[in-house]
């Protein structure tokens, strides 16, 4: 496929060969006669990743790819009149409608190809599940493989890299949007007009924009917030704001934090000096054969300064979340304990240095390549603290 004659982006006839590859190897390893691939709108339509990641397509609704061990793979698109749109984007020759139980159209597509032992990809539907297990009868059996699958995703082509510099490009013109319109009087959900504006023209794509603004005197918000409020922008606010902006739905991710029309306090100074050098010091220890040990010594200084974080500190990322998630030592969830780092392979280092009290926080940090000189940044915007207004 030529991308140059195609009406969307998409990728070329090697990288789609690769990806092949890479499945019917994960298939041999894990003894598996095919996959099942689910998709759907949740995040932005980040949660379609896998579906996309096998197609091509992107879509709205909920989408399957049934990928056989010998065999071309299908996509069933939903709804109806989505199905000629998702043939004309998808690099799949086989795309059809998934019917109006899109579980019974799988199971019986499984029984058609004789697939006997099947991996499950993706957080599929109670009620498609039990739809698809029905249809399937006794002939098939499933087992749930999504985060060793989300695993080859990880690891990025040199195709994907490009398209992942032109999310963080539209990603970085994002936060410049956001700085250039903080300012005393203009209200949080206002700032999302000069944020989309700056890279919708482009043809960038809305993944997410999460902002909180508190006074930096008597600070109340230490994380950025979902859901923008009415809440009026004053001089003297601390801005924080995690943002990711995508190129096919190939995004970067960059957390920032200002201070409007006003030098920061010396505690939020002190918040994002401690963020910065976590920031460094975690790209500087993560390549390859690095552990999550070392990340977590990389980060114990956030700590040692009586500090702590409510966000994640590193995960994998591009398209939408991927292994491993990883927070500091003393704030830890549970780890991967076998996990090591690969050249290639994406992620976000994005220290959320808050208070103990959770009043106040700072946002650093963007999406990374690891390489063998360390995690090497995608974006160009500055990541100092930056007034504004």
């Amino acid at each position: 496929m030529d991308p140059s004659v195609t009406l969307y982006p998409t990728f070329s006839d090697q990288e789609v060969s690769r990806r092949d590859d890479l499945v019917r190897s994960f298939l041999d390893d894990h003894d598996l006669d095919g996959l099942v691939i689910f998709g759907w709108s949740a995040q932005n339509r980040a949660a379609q990743a896998d579906v996309y990641y096998l197609s091509g397509y992107m879509g709205m609704r909920d989408n399957y790819v049934v990928f056989p061990g010998e065999g071309e793979p299908t996509l069933f698109a939903q709804s109806y009149n989505h199905v000629p749109n998702a043939a004309e984007v998808s690099f799949l020759d086989d795309v059809r409608w998934g019917g109006v139980d899109n579980g019974r159209t799988v199971g019986e597509e499984l029984l058609r190809r004789g697939l006997g032992k099947v991996g499950v990809v993706g957080w599929m539907p109670y009620q498609h599940y039990g739809s698809m297990r029905n249809a399937a009868g006794d002939m098939v059996s499933f087992q749930d493989v999504t985060p060793r699958f989300r695993r080859i995703r990880l690891k990025k082509s040199p195709e994907e890299l490009e398209w992942l510099r032109r999310g963080a490009a539209f990603t970085d013109a994002a936060l410049a949007g956001l700085r250039d319109a903080l300012e005393p009087g203009v209200k949080e959900f206002q700032l999302a007009e000069a944020i989309e504006t700056a890279y919708l023209g482009d043809g960038g794509l809305t993944g997410f924009y999460y902002l909180a603004s508190t006074p930096m005197s008597a600070p109340t918000r230490s994380v950025p917030a979902q859901v923008l409020s009415i809440r009026e922008i004053a001089a003297g606010d601390v801005v924080s704001c995690e943002i990711s902006i995508s190129y096919a739905g190939y995004a970067g991710q960059g957390l920032r934090t200002f201070a409007v029309s006003a030098e920061p306090t010396p505690q939020v100074a002190e918040l994002h000096v401690v963020a910065l050098d976590v920031y460094h010091t975690v790209a500087a220890a993560i390549r390859p054969g690095s552990t999550i040990e070392d990340v977590w010594d990389a980060s114990d200084a956030i700590a040692d300064h009586g500090f702590s974080i409510r966000d994640g500190l590193v995960h994998g990322f591009g398209i939408g979340l991927l292994p491993p998630s990883i927070r500091t030592r003393a704030t830890t969830h549970g780890v991967d304990d076998d996990w090591v780092f690969d050249a290639g392979e994406t992620i976000v280092i994005q220290p959320n240095v808050i208070t103990t009290d959770e009043t106040v926080g700072v946002q650093v940090g963007e999406l990374c390549v690891v390489t063998a000189e360390g995690a090497r940044s995608l974006h160009s915007f500055p990541m100092e603290l930056i007034r504004t207004g």
